[in-house]
């Protein structure tokens, strides 16, 4: 049988990131954390965040951060048109949908931006990726473009053009799954005359 250290090890090779919760539910004490980082074996990158020193760190570090630390938010808008390519913006903060009736995260680094989705619109069109290992809810590029509309008062008319215009230009996604994505969302009158421009 495995030893502490080497358990924890493992589970972060596993996952990419790990918190302590993850150590308690496999009776691993936390003081093992501890005696890890000061080994120089694990590192804390965040508070309550630990992974393997020697990992490969991609562009992606701060979605994968926070998707760890909320794990039942969904990374959309103006972070989700990054990740995807859709748009020439280096959003500061991490945005990130959550319900409408959940608790607001606290995270102090990297900033978060919270915007609030019904239940059924924290399913529909999110896309589940493996980033560092860790398993990070993205909002499609069609659900993505669509809402930046949505929320064009929160990021700006001017961003939303211009993913839409990313989106027809590259091979993001089709323009079905556009009109799909903005019929559930009630946007459809909206986005039409952009798209018929850009046609």
């Amino acid at each position: 049988m495995a030893s502490h250290p080497e358990s924890a090890l493992q589970l972060a090779r596993e996952k990419g990131i790990i918190r302590p919760r993850d150590l308690a539910a496999r009776g691993i004490p936390r003081v093992t954390l501890t005696r890890l980082v000061h080994s120089g074996r694990l590192e804390r990158i965040g508070r309550g965040l630990y992974a393997l020193p020697n990992r490969d760190v991609t562009e992606h570090q701060g979605l994968v951060e926070t998707a760890k630390r909320i794990p039942h938010g969904v990374i959309c808008l103006l972070s989700a048109l990054r990740f995807h390519g859709l748009t020439t913006q280096d959003p500061f903060e991490v945005w990130m949908a959550i319900d409408r009736k959940s608790r607001r995260p606290r995270q102090d680094y990297p900033p978060l931006r919270v915007v609030r989705f019904s239940a059924r619109a924290l399913v529909e069109g999110v896309v589940e990726h493996r980033i560092e290992g860790v398993r990070v809810r993205i909002t499609s590029p069609a659900r993505t473009v669509v809402d930046c509309f949505r929320y064009r008062s929160k990021v700006g008319l001017d961003v939303a053009i211009e993913a839409l215009r990313d989106y027809r230009r590259g091979a993001a996604g089709t323009v079905d799954e556009l009109w799909k994505a903005a019929e559930v969302a009630r946007v459809r009158s909206v986005i039409r005359p952009y798209l018929e421009a850009l046609a």
